[in-house]
């Protein structure tokens, strides 16, 4: 099952803030990293991971449905990448500098 934004605000509360603070401070470090994905930047968490906006060219694809050949367009995602540490705590290994 995956991790909510209501679960992570229960997490910030028993941390012992109030529960309109953890919803506050949940939600604006969410808008930050929105709004600097949005400019194309990428977001940089030590010890966790980077977030980058990366540009896919308009590439071929093809209807399921009907089989029918077409062009998509070109679009903008996120990608993430894990860093070293936490790719070693998913593995299970103790992480070593």
């Amino acid at each position: 099952m995956a991790l909510t934004k209501s679960e992570i605000v229960t997490s910030v509360h028993d941390l012992g803030f109030t529960k309109k603070k953890s919803v506050e401070v949940i939600e604006s470090l969410l808008e930050i990293i929105k709004r600097t994905l949005e400019s194309s930047e990428d977001v940089l968490i030590s010890g966790f991971g980077k977030f980058c906006v990366k540009d896919k060219a308009k590439r071929r694809g093809r209807n399921p449905a009907t089989g029918e050949d077409l062009m998509l367009r070109g679009r903008r995602v996120v990608t993430f990448k894990c860093s070293g540490k936490l790719r070693q705590k998913i593995d299970g290994l103790e992480y070593s500098e």
